[in-house]
């Protein structure tokens, strides 16, 4: 019965000390998605109608991100997106993760993103996939709530190799 007492008591501390060191965060971004290869090659079958993304599309998108502030350094969160490549409409899911290197106004950011993407092509319902994405950047700290933030790196999704370029606004 003691375990059992001193178990719970510790974990009602950790997550009290965990609350009490974390703070809510948004952010809200806007991106341009440069497509850049087919990851995949296809021995095209009767029923095939092309690769996911068939005209190589550009995209663009508006994620809106709610977390948690870790200190001052470390961001976790889950997000949603808008995704639009030339006409192909679309939507993302995913989990956030940003680690910021200095707490100073100016310092670079390292992003990981894994989630899910529908996009509404040729095929009938479209085509869901996983997607991942590393990135690094720059963050601007305007004041300790908000900051602004420009990263870049590489997406994974849709059978293809996206270079993303993502600027946002973090309160």
């Amino acid at each position: 019965m003691k375990k059992i007492f001193l178990t719970i008591l510790l974990c009602l501390l950790a997550i009290n000390l965990s609350h009490s060191q974390s703070k809510y965060s948004g952010k809200i971004e806007a991106g341009f998605l440069k497509f850049g290869l087919t990851t995949v090659q296809v021995d095209p079958g009767p029923d095939w109608q092309g690769y996911n993304l068939d005209e190589e599309q550009n995209g663009l998108d508006l994620n809106f991100v709610n977390g948690f502030k870790f200190g001052n350094r470390f961001y976790a969160g889950a997000g949603v997106g808008y995704l639009n490549f030339e006409g192909i409409n679309g939507f993302a899911i995913f989990s956030d993760f940003e680690y910021l290197f200095a707490n100073s106004r100016l310092t670079p950011l390292i992003n990981l993103r894994i989630g899910y993407n529908q996009i509404y092509n040729q095929y009938e319902n479209g085509n869901g996939s996983g997607l991942g994405e590393v990135g690094l950047g720059l963050n601007y700290k305007i004041s300790e709530q908000y900051s602004l933030y420009w990263k870049s790196g590489i997406l994974v999704s849709q059978q293809s190799l996206i270079f993303p370029i993502r600027m946002g606004f973090r309160f």
